[in-house]
């Protein structure tokens, strides 16, 4: 069963190893290399966000904190408490 299975790739010229295109595998390539690029520079751009969002947290905090020290002070002087 096999032979012949074997005789009918031989004579439709099934039996030889596509061709591979060089270009092909070089675009491939470059499109990984592209790919791959992509996913660090996604991945720093996230850690970059998640800093700047504790920073200007902690900086909106300590602004707040500032206004509501000088209010407290301010209506401490004016109703001398």
């Amino acid at each position: 069963m096999l032979r012949l299975v074997a005789e009918k790739l031989q004579e439709r010229g099934l039996d030889d190893d596509p061709s591979v295109d060089p270009e092909a595998v070089r675009r491939r390539y470059w499109e990984e290399r592209a790919r791959r690029q992509a996913r660090i520079e996604h991945r720093r751009n996230r850690r970059r966000a998640g800093a700047r969002f504790w920073v200007v947290l902690v900086l909106l905090v300590a602004a707040c904190a500032v206004l509501a020290v000088t209010t407290w002070h301010q209506v401490g002087d004016l109703f001398g408490l």
